[in-house]
C-alpha cells in the first residue's frame, strides 16, 4: 500500500527545483499534492496527473499572510483539510553570493520573509486543519549550512535556514499535544534544475562541499526522498522536533 494514500499535501515552492520532486515523489505514494508557489506549478500538476496522481496548483506567496489565509481556506473547502505541509519555498537560487557586510537590508528582509516568516504563516495557518485530524506532519527544509556557517557569502540565507531549525523545535513542542509531528530535513548542496541554471552557487561551492563529504559525490533531488517520505507518513509518529542532514556526511567531517 502506498504510504501516503488518502493524505493531502501541501508543498510550498513546489514549481521547481527540490519542491517540485518532492511533489511528484509524495503524489507516487498517493497522496493528493497542492503546489503552492510563486510561480505556476501547472506543469508539475499536469506531469502529476498525468502519471496518475491528484494535484492541483494554487499560486501563493507564502510571505503575504493573506494569500496563505486563502491558500488554507481552499485546502479546507477542496480537501476537507490538509494532513501534510512541507514548508519548502525559499529565496535561494537567485541570490548572488554577496558578502555579508554587502548585503542590502532590504534584500536581508526578503529572504527572511520568504524562508523564515512564510514556514511561520503557512505553519499557523494549516496545522489547526491537521489538529482536527488529530494527526499531521510538518516538513521544513533547512539547509546544512545551517551547521557550518562556511564562507559561502550567503549569509543570510545561512541564517534563515537557521532560524528553520529553531522554528521546528519550538512548533514541535507546542503541536505535538494536538498530534503534530514537526522536523526538519536539511539536505546539503543538490543538484536541482534551479541550482543547476546557477553557475555562481555550482562554482563556488561545488569542489568545496565534495571535499568536505564522507561520500563524495553530487548530491541528487532523488537522494532526498526516502527521508522525505518516511517523515511524512506514519513510520515517524514518535519522532518529532528532529533534524535530519542529508548532505552525504557534510556535517560531520
Amino acid at each position: 500500500m502506498k504510504r501516503l494514500a488518502g493524505k493531502v499535501s501541501v508543498i510550498t515552492g513546489g514549481a521547481q527545483g527540490l519542491g517540485a520532486a518532492f511533489a511528484r515523489a509524495m503524489a507516487s505514494e498517493g497522496s493528493a499534492c497542492v503546489i503552492a508557489d510563486i510561480a505556476s506549478g501547472e506543469a508539475v500538476v499536469s506531469e502529476i496527473r498525468a502519471a496518475g496522481g491528484q494535484a492541483e496548483d494554487l499560486p501563493t506567496d507564502v510571505s503575504d499572510e493573506t494569500q496563505v489565509k486563502n491558500l488554507a481556506r481552499q485546502v479546507l473547502d477542496r480537501y476537507g483539510g490538509a494532513d501534510i505541509l512541507v514548508n519548502n519555498a525559499a529565496v535561494y537560487s537567485t541570490l548572488p553570493p554577496v558578502h555579508c557586510l554587502d548585503i542590502e537590508a532590504d534584500l536581508w528582509d526578503r529572504v527572511m520573509a520568504v524562508n523564515v516568516r512564510g514556514s511561520f504563516l503557512a505553519a499557523k495557518h494549516l496545522a489547526p486543519q491537521m489538529a482536527e485530524r488529530g494527526w499531521g506532519k510538518i516538513i521544513n527544509i533547512s539547509s546544512g549550512t545551517a551547521y557550518k556557517g562556511q564562507p559561502t557569502r550567503m549569509a543570510h540565507y545561512i541564517t534563515s535556514k537557521g532560524a528553520v531549525i529553531a522554528l521546528t523545535r519550538a512548533l514541535s513542542r507546542e503541536l505535538g499535544e494536538r498530534g503534530i509531528c514537526v522536523n526538519t530535513l536539511a539536505p546539503g548542496l543538490t543538484l536541482s534544475d534551479s541550482i543547476l541554471e546557477n553557475q555562481a552557487h555550482l562554482e563556488g561551492a561545488s569542489a568545496s562541499v565534495l571535499a568536505s563529504r564522507a561520500i563524495r559525490r553530487h548530491g541528487h533531488p532523488s537522494d532526498l526522498i526516502g527521508a522525505l517520505i518516511f517523515l511524512a507518513s506514519s513510520d515517524s509518529d514518535f519522532v518529532t522536533g528532529q533534524t535530519i542532514a542529508v548532505d552525504g556526511g557534510s556535517i560531520n567531517t
